[in-house]
């Protein structure tokens, strides 16, 4: 018998083994449409290999780490990225962060390169806890999807397919960004 968290799609993190949800090449590809990224980029949360894939097939050089080897081709695993001793020189840091740690993530990922793109829940603007990585000048861009993804599963999970409740943007910090961000609707290919 499931119990109710199973039936209703979500899952106890224990079983997500580190919060892990693949991203749907889709949101790449429609990131791809809007912003012009660096040729060196770290994916530090690779998981599968869905951004790393679409990346390096749009001509990228792209450094893939995961604290868990979840079968991204050509990564390196046992790579905590929230820990400071692991730092790797790249133009920018391209990720979709365990939720849970999405605060910190951005955070280090700021102190490592000139451009953080990372996706979010569009909640990630609901917060004041949050006002020094929102307000602070260097958030340049948000690109909310039009319509929702397709819903983010765990690797191998075999439940009942959830269509996807949760609104999801791109977040794009400069470096070199001072003002408002620009917010703009994403429209997926």
């Amino acid at each position: 018998m499931l119990d109710h968290a199973c039936q209703s799609g979500r899952h106890p993190l224990i079983e997500r083994k580190g919060d892990a949800y693949d991203t749907p090449t889709c949101a790449i590809e429609a990131l791809l449409q809007v912003e012009r990224l660096p040729r060196r980029i770290w994916e530090p949360a690779c998981g599968t290999g869905n951004i790393v894939t679409v990346l390096r097939a749009a001509g990228h050089e792209v450094i893939a780490t995961d604290l868990v080897d979840r079968g991204c081709p050509d990564s390196e695993d046992r790579i905590d990225f929230l820990m400071p001793l692991y730092r790797i020189s790249c133009d920018a840091i391209v990720t979709n962060p365990p939720f849970r740690h999405a605060e910190r993530f951005v955070a280090l990922a700021l102190d490592q390169a000139p451009l953080v793109v990372m996706l979010l829940r569009l909640a990630f603007l609901e917060s004041e806890r949050r006002s020094p990585l929102l307000d602070g000048g260097k958030l340049a861009r948000v690109h909310v999807f039009a319509k929702r993804l397709p819903m983010m599963h765990r690797e191998g999970w075999n439940g009942p397919r959830s269509s996807s409740a949760i609104p999801f943007a791109w977040f794009v910090w400069c470096r070199d960004h001072y003002g408002p961000a620009i917010i703009d609707r994403l429209h997926v290919p």
